[in-house]
């Protein structure tokens, strides 16, 4: 059949329904020109399914979570076109002969020349690469010089004046990591690097040449400015106050710290007070402004302050006995020089070379060789780059045609000796297998629509110690009977790996699994109607027992008191007990009555049809939806857009459910119940079928029944007869 084009597609019913058949690379080049109303299915997930998620994502060219037709199409034109012969896709292999490469294809001879590189850096036989191969792109590059990302490592060159530049580099300015997972530099390292060199030595011969004005304090004047501005605040705070205590001297107790402040805090530790001490004045203040340098400093302020005394103003006022503020003003405006060149300071990542190493490696210029060497390794990137195209057709090389027999088609699904993508793997519970088990992503959307799949369904929630995520499954029992499956019960669900989940039901879809269980379902359901009403009435009587019991314990003070009786109620009770008594025994006689004269085989006939009323329906019922028995609602669930019925007919569901069979024990079971004696078993057999043919027997009219004198009979219709015949006159 041709269908969108002019090849020619073979078709065959699978499952009940006919689809397409995918069987050879031709079918896949062609791909593009079937009806896609003939497709199985139009969307599906890419998680959640047994196949290699990084396949599934390879597929997902927009990034939207599914795989779509289009998708499908373009990834066979692709791929059949970079190999001679699409034939081998249907061998779901991992290894791929590079000599299978179409080299006149420009994409396939790029990705023949990359996967020669790839197996030539791995050691690996020179005409094979494996998914594996590709998948660790650091072991590809491990042992390359270059391999096209454009950052070098130390391995990237042997000059070891070129390999200790590099790892300056790295320790100063940064790196980036190069694809064989060893950490390198770039070109805009290698620009920087050379950059801060001249920024540093440059700054630092700009320090030497002002020397005498910038260092005013010698080696000390890092630490002298430091000191300066460890204390500034507190110092001007200081001549401030002395400013408003010159204003007013009223207020120059107000100013300064008061005995009643340091009260506040006499009665505590005061070595841990050294915060709130902190906020009293340096000294004491006066209205003359002057800091005296041997009066009492703030103690909280004492070591920062005999460290300026020090640095700068023994070395400024050697003599003084005080300090003013134009004194304290200058030696800041000295430092100002100072601090202008220490803010035009560049070049810091290299400051750890010191200006020596820093001059040297300046002078030795060696950054064009770095960027040549860069510039060679980027030449490759076309080639480098290709790899991630080789890991995506590896990928592909060996799951495509599983995707295909997922999705175009649900052969997978059918085979005898393989699984669906969607079947996550066997559910053990009640002495059976359930091979047809399917993650459930949504609850919520199985539970709308799980009912129109006409299967029976158990869902459970599975939980795994060496998996941190719960999972829940959807289990289609195809086969047997219900047993002893319920909501609570625990079994063991074994996923496609061999790891075993604790499984326990949460809910369960309620279908007919064989005609054989619909016709038992009538007579199970009234037993199960019949044990609970017998529940419910022993419950509700037991607690009236105890009830009463408890009444007579406690005693009959406050009681109700008795009513009297009443006989009306009770002779109305009789009369209905009594017309309900004679409808049933006018029932009888009238069922008595009409089956008079049967024989034992009409009785039979009889039973059996009485039983096919009660069954019957429910039989036709299962058979009808059996028959009907469609996956799609619950993949439809789980985001897939199936296309087509995806039917589990009774000879199919019977090999997706397995029910456990034993053998024929020949061994004595020693707490076994001693069986009857054999003359025991005759004696009772022989008593029921005596009374059983007593019953008969008396059932039968009196004119059938065999063996019965005649003679009577014949008696009583002469008597009849006289009766009824006139009198002569």
């Amino acid at each position: 059949m041709k269908s969108n084009g002019n090849y020619d597609w073979k078709f065959s019913t699978i499952g009940g329904v006919t689809r397409v058949n995918i069987d050879c690379g031709e079918d896949i080049a062609h791909l593009d020109e079937l009806d896609q109303k003939l497709w199985t299915t139009l969307s599906c997930p890419i998680t959640g399914l047994e196949i290699d998620e990084k396949t599934m994502q390879m597929l997902d060219t927009n990034g939207d979570g599914k795989i779509h037709v289009n998708e499908v199409i373009a990834a066979a034109k692709w791929l059949t076109s970079v190999i001679k012969n699409p034939d081998v896709l249907t061998r779901r292999e991992d290894t791929f002969h590079l000599s299978d490469f179409n080299q006149d294809n420009e994409e396939g001879k790029r990705l023949h020349d990359s996967a020669s590189n790839i197996v030539e850096n791995l050691d690996h036989d020179k005409d094979i690469i494996t998914v594996a191969d590709v998948s660790d792109s650091m072991a590809i590059f491990a042992k390359t010089r270059f391999n096209g990302d454009g950052i070098i490592t130390a391995n990237s060159t042997d000059d070891n004046d070129l390999k200790g530049i590099i790892g300056n580099i790295i320790g100063m300015v940064g790196s980036a990591t190069d694809r064989s997972g060893d950490p390198g530099v770039n070109t805009d390292h290698i620009e920087k690097f050379y950059t801060d060199l001249a920024d540093f030595t440059a700054w630092k011969e700009a320090g030497e040449t002002g020397k005498d004005s910038i260092f005013v304090y010698g080696d000390n004047t890092a630490a002298a400015t430091a000191a300066i501005d460890a204390i500034k605040t507190k110092l001007d705070d200081y001549f401030m106050r002395c400013k408003l205590a010159a204003f007013d001297a009223g207020s120059t107790t107000a100013l300064d710290v008061s005995t009643a402040k340091i009260g506040e805090i006499s009665n505590k530790n005061l070595s841990e007070c050294n915060d709130e001490i902190s906020t009293y004045p340096l000294t004491h203040v006066n209205a003359e402004m002057k800091l005296m340098l041997n009066a009492g400093i703030n103690p909280a302020w004492k070591a920062a302050f005999n460290n300026l005394k020090t640095l700068v103003f023994d070395v400024e006022y050697p003599d003084a006995e005080f300090i003013t503020e134009e004194q304290w003003d200058a030696v800041q405006a000295k430092v100002g020089a100072y601090r202008a060149y220490m803010a035009a300071k560049k070049g810091d990542n290299v400051e750890g070379l010191g200006y020596d190493a820093a001059k040297a490696l300046l002078d030795n210029n060696r950054k064009a060789e770095l960027l040549e060497i860069v510039a060679q390794d980027k030449a490759l990137e076309s080639t480098a780059n290709s790899i991630d195209t080789i890991n995506k057709f590896m990928h592909l090389y060996r799951d495509f045609f599983t995707v295909l027999m997922n999705f175009v088609t649900f052969s997978d699904f059918y085979s005898r000796d393989k699984k669906a993508v969607f079947q996550a793997g066997t559910l053990y519970i009640d002495q059976r297998s359930c091979d047809l088990c399917i993650k459930v992503t949504d609850m919520g959307k199985q539970t709308a629509s799980a009912g129109l799949s006409n299967m029976y369904i158990v869902y459970c929630d599975c939980t795994c110690k060496s998996k941190p995520a719960k999972m829940t499954i959807g289990a289609v029992i195809t086969d047997g009977d219900i047993g002893n499956i319920r909501v609570g019960k625990n079994a063991i669900f074994y996923d496609r790996d061999g790891l075993d989940w604790d499984a326990t039901v949460t809910s369960i879809i309620d279908n007919p699994i064989s005609v054989r269980q619909a016709f038992w379902s009538p007579y199970r359901k009234l037993g199960e109607f019949i044990e609970k009403t017998i529940n419910k009435n022993a419950e509700a009587k037991d607690a009236e027992v105890m009830g009463n019991l408890t009444a007579k314990v406690e005693g009959t003070a406050g009681a109700a008191p008795k009513q009297p009786f009443d006989m009306t109620k009770y002779v109305s009770m009789f009369a209905m007990v009594g017309v309900a008594v004679g409808a049933v025994g006018g029932a009888l006689a009238l069922l008595v009555d009409s089956v008079k004269g049967l024989h034992w085989w009409q009785w039979i006939a009889i039973i059996a049809g009485v039983m096919l009323v009660i069954s019957g329906p429910a039989m036709i019922k299962a058979w009808l939806k059996l028959r009907k028995r469609n996956l799609s609602p619950l993949l439809n669930a789980n985001g897939w857009a199936v296309n087509a019925k995806v039917l589990v007919n009774v000879r199919f569901g019977e090999t997706l459910t397995h029910i456990a069979k034993y053998p024929i024990v020949k061994t004595k079971d020693p707490f076994a119940k001693k069986k009857m004696p054999v003359w025991k078993k005759i004696l009772l057999w022989l008593g029921i079928i005596i009374v059983v043919a007593g019953i008969v027997y008396f059932c039968i009219p009196k004119e059938r029944r065999p063996f019965w004198p005649q003679t009577e009979v014949v008696a009583e219709e002469v008597v009849e007869a006289a009766a009824e015949t006139p009198a002569a006159e």
